[in-house]
Parts: structure tokens; C-alpha cells; sequence
């Protein structure tokens, strides 16, 4: 008796073994089959910030060319507001096929480290890329007696809170990229907050302000103009747009990094094999000539990684501005 019910639970066993393995199995080719027909019809590509600025041109160049790899419009909606929030919220409540997709920047995890957000930048998506970066540069107007990030350094240390850096308003990513280079220099200086990045650049060039740390896309154009000067740029190399500008690193502040960075994202729970696929496409699409050509023209750089180094890096990068936001006592405007 106890032989033949041990007998009957090995095979009940044995049968659910075998159920199980159908079913992932079968689940293995819905996913494959999803990936392969993906995608069936028109794309939402939400950016999270108005037309114009950088994430909405990098998010623009990556809908047209991802329409044209696979087939079906890629449309893009900007859904300004909130500094992202809004349309990361909005892609995080979509369905998670792969059809409603978010292009964001830094943002995605820094306004979480500001203040409460409807949305956790680590569970509420899927990083499927990583593609490039706009990279903080320091500028300073032609009035300032500093050639150099060390002699910029100089005059802070004899003119303690004399000279005024512009910022695009407090808790953007100037004002971090600010306060990081303030910090790591061990000087003291005041930032004075703009709406924008556009008027703290006018703000500089009009000689009201001193200094400014925002993107190379934003002052490429003045520094070719020589109406500021460049002293330093916010990446571990040197730019192939700026290739005569040190880095911050090298010349003064010790492993200072600063930079704006973009990525693609679909909402949790997309299937994997359409989150590799989108990945593969991206990946196709930033290796070609064209793109590396548009990215240098531009001053921003390639860095593109995939789901599981993406994940990675928005865990570093959350770690290192929450200590910057920390140690500025800053707070979202």
C-alpha cells in the first residue's frame, strides 16, 4: 500500500514536471513569437520635455530611425512638465507591450532624490538603452581674469563668494553640475537660479554672471563665437569637438564627471524579448557613420549600453547626485 502511494506521487510528480516545462516552453515561444510580430502597429514614443532642447532631439533622430528599422511609425509626443515627471508617469501606468516607450534624461532619477515622485525609477520601467551623453563644460565670460581651471580656482580662494555662476533653477542638472564642481574644488561662489538653461546662458553673456557649468551642445556654439571661453570639460577624456580643452579632471578637480545623459525605457514588465529587440535595434542604428557624424557635430558623445549595465549605471548615478543633493541641502523649485 505505501509502496503504490509512493508510486502515484513520484508519477503525479513527474506529470506536473512535465506540465511545467510545456508551459515555460510555450511561454518561451509567445514571448519569441511577440517579438518577432513587434511591433503590430504605431509606437507612442513619449519625451519627457518640451521641443527644442536636447532630449527632444536626440528622441526625435532615435523615433525616426527606429520607424525605419522596424517598419511602423515610431510618433513622438513631448509631454513637458514636472522636469520629466509627467511623462515618466504616464509610461509607467501604459500596458507593457512595447508599444508606449519613454525617452528621458538624468531627470528620471534625479527628481526622485528631490522630492516625491509617482513613480520609482528603478521598478516602475525597463531600461532598454543607454545612448550618449551631453557632457557639463565650464565657460567662463572673457572678463575673468582665468585662463585655466586652476586660475579660475585662484580667484574664487581670494574672492570668496564674489563670483556668480548662472544656473537653469534649483535641482536642475546645471545647478547639480554646479554645485558638484563647487564642492569637489572646495570653493565658494554664488549660483543664481534661471528658468532655464537659455537665460543663464544670456545671463553670462551679458557679463552678469562669471561662470557656467551646463552641456557642450549648449555652449559649443559661443565658444566657437568667442563669446566665453572654455576651461574645462565634465568627462573622463577630452571632447573630439573641443580636443585643446582639458578635462576638469586633469586640470584642477580630480575626478570630476559630470554629464546629462539619455536613454530609452518601456514600462515594467515588458516582455524581455521585445526589450532585447528594441536594444539590438538601437544598438544597429548608433554603430553606423551617420550617427557618430551627428553626435560630434552636435558635442555630444556615443555611450551606449544595454538593459542589465543600464540598470547598473542609474544605480551609481542615483548614488552619486543623492550625496551632492545631500551635502548642498538642495531642493526641487
Amino acid at each position: 500500500m505505501k509502496r503504490t502511494l509512493h508510486t502515484n506521487r513520484l508519477w503525479r510528480g513527474i506529470v506536473l514536471a512535465g506540465f511545467l516545462a510545456v508551459a515555460v516552453v510555450f511561454s518561451a515561444t509567445v514571448a519569441l513569437a511577440a517579438a518577432d510580430s513587434y511591433p503590430n502597429k504605431p509606437v507612442r514614443l513619449l519625451i519627457a520635455f518640451a521641443p527644442g532642447g536636447s532630449t527632444d532631439a536626440m528622441g526625435r533622430l532615435i523615433a525616426t530611425k527606429l520607424s525605419e528599422r522596424l517598419g511602423k511609425p515610431f510618433v513622438v509626443e513631448n509631454q513637458a512638465g514636472g522636469g520629466g515627471t509627467i511623462a515618466s508617469e504616464m509610461v509607467a501606468r501604459s500596458a507593457p507591450d512595447g508599444h508606449t516607450l519613454l525617452f528621458n534624461s538624468t531627470g528620471i532619477i534625479l527628481n526622485p532624490l528631490l522630492g516625491h515622485v509617482p513613480y520609482d525609477p528603478m521598478k516602475s520601467f525597463v531600461p532598454i538603452a543607454k545612448i550618449g551623453n551631453a557632457v557639463s563644460t565650464l565657460v567662463v565670460h572673457p572678463s575673468v581674469p582665468a585662463n585655466s581651471v586652476k586660475e579660475l580656482i585662484a580667484l574664487a580662494k581670494k574672492q570668496p563668494g564674489k563670483l556668480v555662476a548662472s544656473a537653469a533653477g534649483g535641482g536642475s542638472f546645471i545647478h547639480l553640475s554646479t554645485e558638484l564642481f563647487k564642492m569637489m574644488a572646495d570653493i565658494d561662489f554664488k549660483i543664481v537660479q534661471f528658468k532655464g538653461g537659455g537665460p543663464a546662458m544670456i545671463d553670462l553673456l551679458g557679463g552678469h554672471s562669471q561662470l557656467f557649468v551646463g552641456s557642450l551642445q549648449q555652449s559649443l556654439p559661443h565658444i566657437k563665437s568667442g563669446k566665453v571661453r572654455a576651461l574645462g570639460y565634465g568627462a573622463k577624456t577630452r571632447s573630439k569637438s573641443l580636443p585643446d580643452v582639458p578635462t576638469i579632471s586633469e586640470a584642477g578637480v580630480p575626478g570630476y564627471e559630470s554629464f546629462i545623459w539619455w536613454g530609452l525605457f518601456a514600462p515594467a514588465g515588458t516582455p524581455k524579448a521585445i526589450v532585447d529587440k528594441l536594444n539590438k535595434e538601437l544598438e544597429t542604428v548608433m554603430k553606423t557613420e551617420e550617427m557618430a557624424k551627428i553626435f560630434v557635430a552636435q558635442g555630444a558623445e556615443q555611450d551606449l549600453l544595454g538593459p542589465a549595465a543600464f540598470t547598473k549605471f542609474m544605480e551609481s548615478e542615483s548614488a552619486k547626485w543623492g550625496k551632492v543633493i545631500k551635502q548642498g541641502n538642495i531642493k526641487l523649485e
